[in-house]
């Protein structure tokens, strides 16, 4: 079978040079990758360096190997583009079609998909002509991921940073997963839990559960990868941030109830694929708990946390808003999933058998998704983005 064929457009930004770790994962992962760099991107790195780890000749102007038609040709035998990183110049150029290169030419033919991943000072990032080249983006079908948030270039910090290019990978990836299907989130604010939450009972204590966060994962990054502006609030979780994705760092259940409630506010959906703690301690203890010679410990008192879910699903923030709650379950597991689906008011329960070798930790998931509506929709046993993919299938037909 022929690879597929990726152009990697590389503009030119300091962080062009992180564009060389995103071509080395794309080439090692079975793909036919022709870099077509600006002109300023080779003030940051050479074409010789594009040429020798792609394998494919470099050019940035339309005048060269006139005969093959260049500017015409690579947009229109690509499977996908990918510019990364993406200036406020390429945006802008791009929004509005203008084709001076060989990358903006390529642009206008392309007829694949096509990625864009931004990175520039914050201030360039939150000027309204660029929020409005992106919006034009966007709205013509093209992904752009959000910019990370960290160091830029000197001593300034904020968002415009160029996400990290194995995540900018997993974007790619499931784009073309999805071949010529437009990114059908775009202009959607989705919000997803991942991990588990902890409740303190001393400075070195806490009671927590198995939940990696990887399915909550999954899902933001399916849900950036086909349009979305994603918020992930993530609690305690050991992994890194998907590409494109605002993530919100919390700890305790009452910190993720908050968390959850603000970015709700403006979210088309909600899932909650977090494992919430049910009860907390009564008392946190200042100090660390100490054993005590010859006594049997004091009991721990607990309450109960909020229901982050049944709240939420309660009191929608918006008409039409769909939320998705997870069902952790070792026995009974439709049974008390369909009870749980009723209790909670949700649109759609995912519901799935978990134990100390199951689902949690692991890369793959088996599920079967509860509707509202009566529907049952099964997910057999494969990758955790198999079963986001079909979430978010559910949830795309049902947003208001």
């Amino acid at each position: 079978m022929d690879k597929p064929k990726v152009v990697l457009g590389v503009s030119g930004g300091i962080a062009a040079y992180k564009g060389c770790e995103l071509l080395r994962r794309l080439s090692e992962s079975g793909h036919d990758v022709r870099v077509v760099p600006t002109a300023s991107a080779l003030h940051f790195v050479g074409a010789a360096t594009w040429s020798a780890l792609s394998g494919n000749p470099v050019s940035t102007e339309v005048w060269d190997s006139v005969h093959e038609v260049p500017h015409v040709r690579i947009g229109q035998h690509a499977d996908l583009v990918v510019v990364a990183p993406a200036t406020a110049d390429l945006l802008a150029k791009a929004a509005h079609g203008l084709a001076d290169d060989l990358l903006t030419n390529t642009l206008l033919t392309a007829r694949c998909p096509v990625v864009f991943a931004p990175a520039m000072h914050t201030e360039m990032w939150e000027h309204p002509a660029t929020q409005e080249n992106v919006a034009t983006l966007r709205r013509r079908g093209a992904v752009v991921i959000e910019p990370a948030v960290g160091r830029l270039t000197g001593v300034d910090t904020g968002k415009g940073r160029f996400p990290d290019p194995a995540e900018i990978f997993e974007i790619c990836r499931r784009v073309l997963a999805r071949g010529a299907a437009q990114p059908d989130l775009a202009g959607r604010h989705v919000v997803v839990s991942a991990g588990g939450t902890r409740e303190p009972l001393d400075p070195v204590r806490f009671l927590g559960n198995r939940s990696s966060g990887k399915q909550g994962y999954a899902l933001a990054r399916t849900a950036a990868a086909r349009g979305a502006r994603v918020t992930l609030i993530a609690a305690n979780t050991a992994l890194p941030d998907p590409a494109g994705v605002d993530v919100v760092q919390v700890g305790t259940a009452l910190q993720l109830r908050e968390a959850v409630v603000k970015a709700a506010a403006d979210a088309d959906a909600v899932v909650m694929a977090a494992a919430v703690a049910d009860f907390r301690p009564a008392a946190y203890a200042a100090g660390k708990i100490k054993k005590k010679d010859d006594r049997e410990p004091d009991p721990i008192v607990l309450v109960r946390n909020p229901d982050v879910l049944a709240e939420i699903s309660a009191d929608r923030a918006r008409p039409g808003q769909v939320v998705v709650g997870f069902a952790a379950e070792t026995d009974d597991v439709l049974a008390n999933g369909r009870r749980k689906l009723a209790r909670k008011g949700c649109d759609l329960l995912v519901v799935n058998e978990v134990g100390e070798r199951k689902t949690f930790g692991s890369e793959e998931n088996e599920a079967v998704v509860l509707g509202a509506d009566g529907s049952e929709t099964p997910v057999p046993y494969g990758p955790k983005e198999a079963l986001a993919e079909t979430v978010w299938d559910l949830v795309t037909r049902r947003i208001g």
